[in-house]
């Protein structure tokens, strides 16, 4: 025969406790807004969201150098040209998140924003110059995209039956 036990658990059940975060002795920096100046740059599919700030530090895009990025001398003249058009490629640098299309289309779009960021910076000194030579206007221009029921590319037609 099974007898059952009744003994009473004395002791309480304490709640557990979770630990804070020790807080730090040294605070973080505090970015304020106006340390850096930012525009969207945009060409084809690509989306160049760029900071630009005032300081002698090399340009990096999505985490690499941009030298390194775009790795050829006609790319690298390329991305450069709104600084050395505005003769500030060494007072500023940029950061740039760039997604979509293709390499040349990044380079578009990364132009596009670091113009449009130095005229947020000096409207009247740069916008001039940056307006002469095309790179405040967005460029249009984008792949067609492709028909649904068509049987392919953009302005493929599909072939019609003989009888």
């Amino acid at each position: 025969m099974a007898t059952k036990l009744t003994k009473k658990i004395s002791t309480p059940i304490k709640p557990i406790k979770k630990e804070q975060p020790k807080a730090s002795k040294s605070s973080p920096k505090m970015i304020t807004p106006k340390q850096f100046t930012y525009a969207v740059g945009r060409r084809r599919v690509a989306t160049a969201r760029v900071r630009i700030f005032k300081s002698k530090q090399e340009i990096l895009v999505n985490g690499k150098l941009a030298s390194e990025y775009w790795p050829s001398k006609n790319q690298q003249s390329l991305f450069q040209k709104p600084f050395v058009l505005t003769n500030t490629l060494g007072q500023y640098t940029a950061t740039a998140k760039i997604k979509g299309s293709g390499s040349m289309g990044q380079i578009g779009a990364f132009t596009h924003g670091v113009a449009r960021a130095l005229n947020k910076l000096d409207r009247d000194k740069y916008r001039k110059v940056l307006k002469e030579n095309g790179l405040l206007t967005r460029d249009p221009r984008m792949k067609e995209t492709r028909k649904v029921g068509q049987g392919g590319k953009a302005r493929f037609k599909k072939q019609s039956p003989k009888r």
